[in-house]
């Protein structure tokens, strides 16, 4: 009798000692997230656009520093913060989602530290994102005006552009001397967005259109006006100001640009190379690899994966072919797809208007279907544009660019919209799902809007996890009832095949020595592509090494821990829930990305 009374006393105990041990436990927690929250505010410091881009205005007339001093610095200050957070923070005390969050900031400290050995070897002009286009559309898009402080800063940032660019040039200098240049054409496209800039009033007296940013400025300052914030005088003293600085500060720092531009590419290799012709190439590539996959696989593997994908995927686009009755091969059935009139729209402004409104109605239909799939939902909307004049290339790929944490800025849809030969309708709608929801709008907008872990994590962009849950979003959406259309679902099948092909042809340009037009001629062969788009697709490739293989890494990661989690949990697998736990904690590499599922399938199970 008395052994079985001490029972409930036993249990009293041990509960009583449990939440002793629980409550130590969330203290050590929510003290580790006290100290990223002030790391973090440490951290943005260091980057004023960033602030910009959480809809901030703290140092609201700056642009980063881009300096190599600046950089060690920031690098040695991460250092510092791993070293002092290992010291004072018991890991095995921990609550799981803080184990993350401890993992993610030393994560993000070791892959920049192993990149030092490469920080001359990025491209930092280039076609695709290069700083002499990035940071002006910065400027146009994302530096808001509400009031005459937020106007005097936007003209002080014209010249802080301007100091950026001359920081940027000497690196770029400093890189080539190494040996060290993107492909002509890299060259050619940041010339040519260069010159754009300076095309037009004020920097030239006769012209009869403002240059991009002086119309940006105007519309800015008359908003202002217009408000009645400020009145006709204060307006035209602010329009003198802005192009004081534009013709003092911007013109002539990209004048310098194009001309060491110019000079320079007369230096870069005719035929355009990979990254393994670069100084220590070879090991460069396995860097950008690991940081694009957040995975160990070798050049090798990925490209065997890449090459059983396309055979996969090439023999799913038969199947469809043969479907729709078409007699020819496939390599008819890819000519027909991407050269009849019926899967274009007009190549003018109701043809371009066309792509927007169809690319608009998919989201709007993907937005009533989503409490079926989700339990979290984002709060932003979302908008689908036109790339801006100055930086629109023909076939350049679609791109998102996020909102604001409150919601204050939508998130955007760019469509590069000038070569409508370039743009299939087949294909729209499957990049709207990518590009959208349920893809970069629905991650990168609930990241941002995640309340239960350090903010640092909601701003972090592993690209496996970010490129691979959009790849992942357009499987999806054919679950949610999209893709009605067979040429629809081929153009679903050629977006996946397409990244399946990056596996192949990315570690083919970097790492075994294919040239551009053996990459091209590959991509054409297993794909309906449109050629406009494939070479803008390859060129691509040879000035962001790596990058391309992290979509398709990504979305089979995801698939892998769908199927086993379903596996396990059988009838309790829900489909809601599994996406909450992706999408719950951030971007982060696949490894930890793999032990939050787990744990989650662990706590249901």
């Amino acid at each position: 009798m008395k052994k079985f009374w001490l029972l409930p006393v036993i249990a009293v105990v041990l509960m009583a000692c449990g939440e002793q041990k629980q409550t130590a436990e969330l203290s050590q927690s929510e003290r580790l997230n006290q100290w990223f929250a002030e790391r973090y505010e440490e951290e943005l410091l260091f980057s004023p656009t960033t602030l910009t881009m959480l809809g901030r205005k703290d140092l609201y007339d700056q642009i980063d520093d881009l300096s190599e001093q600046a950089e060690a610095e920031q690098l040695e200050w991460k250092r510092r913060t791993v070293a002092t957070m290992e010291r004072e923070f018991d890991y095995d005390a921990l609550t799981p989602e803080a184990r993350n969050s401890f993992d993610i900031w030393k994560y993000q400290y070791e892959q920049a530290a192993r990149g030092q050995p490469y920080r001359n070897h990025g491209y930092i002009f280039e076609q695709m994102g290069g700083l002499q286009s990035d940071l002006p559309n910065f400027l146009l898009n994302f530096h808001r005006v509400d009031n005459e402080q937020d106007l005097e800063a936007y003209i002080r940032r014209i010249g802080a552009v301007a100091n950026a660019i001359d920081q940027a040039l000497v690196r770029a200098r400093a890189a080539a001397e190494q040996g060290i240049r993107p492909p002509r054409f890299a060259f050619d496209g940041a010339i040519d967005q260069s010159q754009k800039l300076l095309l037009g009033l004020p920097f030239e007296a006769e012209a009869a259109v403002d240059a991009p940013l002086w119309a940006g400025a105007k519309s800015k300052v008359d908003a202002l006006r217009d408000s009645g914030a400020i009145d006709e005088a204060q307006a035209q003293a602010y329009r003198e100001k802005a192009k004081a600085a534009l013709l003092g500060s911007f013109q002539p720092s990209y004048s310098a640009l194009i001309q060491w531009l110019e000079t320079d590419r007369e230096n870069a290799p005719e035929m355009a190379q990979g990254a393994g012709s670069l100084p220590e190439g070879e090991a460069y590539y396995n860097y950008r690899l690991g940081l694009q996959t957040t995975t160990t696989l070798s050049a090798d593997e990925v490209h065997q994966i890449g090459l059983r994908e396309v055979a996969r995927l090439r023999a799913e686009i038969e199947a469809i072919k043969t479907e729709l009755g078409f007699a020819g091969s496939l390599q008819d059935f890819f000519a027909f797809v991407r050269t009849d009139p019926q899967f274009y729209f007009a190549d003018n402004d109701a043809g371009r208007q066309g792509y927007i409104d169809g690319a608009t109605a998919y989201i709007d239909f993907i937005k009533g279907k989503l409490p079926e799939y989700f339990g979290l939902l984002p709060k932003a909307d979302l908008i689908v544009k036109r790339v801006e004049a100055f930086r629109e290339q023909d076939g350049a790929p679609q791109h998102y660019y996020s909102g604001t944490p409150d919601g204050s800025r939508p998130g955007i849809y760019y469509a590069h919209l000038s070569d409508m030969s370039a743009m299939p309708k087949n294909q729209m709608e499957v990049i709207a799902y990518h590009e959208g929801l349920p893809g970069h709008h629905m991650q990168i907008s609930i990241a941002q809007e995640l309340e239960n872990i350090p903010m640092f994590r909601t701003q972090a962009r592993f690209t496996a996890y970010v490129e691979g849950w959009a790849l992942y979003s357009e499987i999806l959406a054919g679950e949610m009832g999209a893709y009605e259309d067979p040429y629809s679902r081929v153009g679903q099948l050629s977006s996946e095949i397409w990244r399946a092909i990056r596996l192949v042809v990315d570690t083919g340009l970097h790492s075994k020595g294919w040239s551009e037009d053996q990459a091209v001629q590959y991509f054409l062969a297993n794909s309906p592509e449109p050629r406009e788009s494939v070479v803008a697709e390859v060129r691509r490739y040879l000035v962001w090494p790596g990058q391309a293989t992290s979509y398709k890494i990504g979305m089979m990661k995801i698939l892998e821990l769908r199927e086993a989690a379903k596996k396990t949990l059988g009838d309790k697998f829900d489909i809601r829930a599994y996406h909450d736990t992706v999408l719950g904690g951030g971007a982060m590499p696949l490894s930890l990305l793999e032990r939050r599922v787990q744990g989650w399938v662990d706590s249901v199970r």
